[in-house]
């Protein structure tokens, strides 16, 4: 939907596990690449339930920083900032379980 935000992703493809379609999509949409950690909030279903959002978190690896390659907009977000965009109506769930992650109290390290 345009003028939403959502979190970076796509559809996993045949055969492809959840980890390896975020890393192939953020290398693809942003030019990063990336280490996925643990998944964040719950499944999200969409169409009808036909299909499953899942957010995990990710630390960037190497030294690429995040471009806008397939979107017009890209955004750095810190917890006391995840307002301070209009996100997709899937996406608020998981906004809503990552802001204590965030969190100084909330930050870990993947495992």
């Amino acid at each position: 939907m345009a003028g939403g935000w959502e979190f970076p992703g796509g559809k996993a493809e045949p055969g492809e596990s959840d980890v390896d379609a975020l890393t192939r999509e953020c290398e693809e949409e942003l030019g990063v690449h990336i280490e996925v950690g643990e998944q964040v909030g719950p499944d999200v279903p969409m169409n009808g339930g036909r299909l499953l959002l899942r957010v995990y978190l990710a630390r960037l690896v190497g030294d690429r920083r995040p471009m806008a390659l397939e979107h017009s907009a890209l955004r750095w977000l810190g917890a006391g900032e995840l307002d301070d965009v209009p996100w997709l109506p899937a996406d608020k769930p998981i906004v809503t379980a990552l802001e204590p992650k965030l969190s100084p109290s909330g930050q870990r390290s993947l495992p």
